[in-house]
């Protein structure tokens, strides 16, 4: 039998995949410990109200032969198509069609998914560090990976990539894609509007895509930062928007997310066989020979969200875990701690203190303080240094943590 050979160029295991060994191994050697985890990004509030009272309606109606649902439309319900286009798009004066909406089990899924659609020579550009997936996903197809650092000396803001019309002398090659994910995860840090536009004219002069993860958006305080990169002029035509409702609503367990894909984003090639394709057409396309469509439950669940009580008790959650990172700034601040993030993003980029590598710091936070945290080094290199901190826990356990760490440096 026969692979594919570039399944053997990936690390050996995926980052959290490592993590949860070692953090097995500490707890098998020492049971008694109360280990907290400010590390992986799960949640730990519960669904709200207006969500628990519409899955509970939505199961019922399972129940009922006159309501039962089977198949429903891989691209998603139009109820919550529509409650999406209203909602995050018109309400921000967005133009974006409920057909360009695509329903799906989460953000995850879909920007691993969609690299399908490309050339396997496409090239591809990522931040560094980023999230895993972006990268592991394009090293299973066999493309060629253009890192662009982020660090504290560029103010965490990357370089447009080298050979493109508004950059810098260099080479990337055509048909750049761009992965871009703001607020960022791992950095917490975001991308004001004058950058984003950057990138935007970037992209439109160099025919290059993006690939925007705004998983994040909800947890945005300021309002100069934008939502999403269709706020800016010219984005229907270079970019593909990723969003989430995982951390927003606490759907880690129940799945749903949604991708964006304008009918704008129009296929160039002078080998196809069929003209004058869109992206939206061949997503679609993919989406209905791989997917079966996300269930009924998590869609109905999903559009409870966008009601008025769901909207207040969804804003009250994230307030929540922006209170943690809150605490967690000023505390560690205090401690001596270089902190970024966390202020428009759930997630906080720590640098080690006594240039301790980030393994080595992560090896310190478990067997000392015995708290969880992300080595930043797992998110690339230029995230040596540095750890990810996030805001999902409890007050009770985010406040015992940080504690815990004051006490013992």
């Amino acid at each position: 039998m026969k692979i594919n050979n570039h399944y053997t160029e990936l690390s050996s295991n995926y980052l959290f995949a490592d993590i949860a060994k070692k953090v097995q191994a500490f707890k098998a050697e020492n049971p008694k410990a109360e280990v907290i985890s400010l590390g992986i990004g799960d949640v730990t509030q519960p669904l709200c109200p207006a969500v628990i009272e519409a899955l509970h309606k939505a199961a019922d109606e399972m129940g009922q032969s006159a309501t039962f649902r089977g198949y429903g439309p891989e691209q998603g319900y139009d109820f919550l198509r529509n409650a999406i286009v209203d909602n995050d798009f018109k309400a921000r004066c967005i133009n974006i069609g409920a057909d360009e909406i695509f329903v799906s089990d989460g953000a995850k899924s879909d920007t691993g998914n969609f690299q399908e659609l490309l050339a396997a020579d496409c090239v591809v550009a990522v931040t560094d560090p980023v999230y895993p997936v972006y990268v592991d996903s394009n090293i299973m197809a066999g493309r060629r990976i253009v890192k662009l650092p982020c660090t504290a000396e560029n103010n965490f803001v990357p370089a447009l990539p080298q050979g493109g019309k508004n950059s810098s002398s260099g080479e990337v090659g055509r048909g750049l894609v761009i992965y871009l994910c703001y607020p960022n995860n791992p950095t917490g840090t975001v991308l004001p509007r004058a950058e984003l536009k950057k990138w935007v004219d970037y992209a439109l002069a160099n025919d290059a895509l993006i690939f925007y993860d705004a998983a994040y958006e909800a947890f945005i305080q300021h309002k100069d930062i934008p939502h999403s990169i269709y706020e800016i002029e010219g984005a229907r035509r270079c970019a593909v928007e990723f969003h989430s409702f995982s951390k927003t609503a606490g759907f880690t367990g129940i799945r749903c997310g949604y991708t964006v894909v304008p009918k704008d984003l129009r296929v160039k090639s002078e080998e196809l066989r069929v003209k004058n394709l869109t992206l939206n057409q061949l997503w679609n396309r993919r989406q209905c020979t791989k997917f079966n469509g996300t269930s009924y439950l998590s869609q109905r669940a999903a559009e409870a969200i966008y009601t008025p009580d769901g909207k207040q008790q969804i804003k009250a959650t994230i307030a929540y875990y922006m209170d943690n990172a809150r605490m967690m700034r000023e505390a560690l601040t205090g401690m001596g701690f270089k902190v970024y993030g966390g202020i428009d993003a759930p997630y906080l980029w720590v640098g080690t203190p006594r240039g301790m590598s980030s393994w080595d710091f992560f090896d310190w936070m478990l067997h000392s303080a015995h708290v969880v945290c992300t080595p930043g080094s797992g998110f690339g290199l230029s995230g040596e240094g540095f750890v990810r901190l996030t805001a999902f826990g409890t007050h009770e356990n985010t406040e015992k943590a940080l504690h815990r760490i004051a006490n013992r440096l």
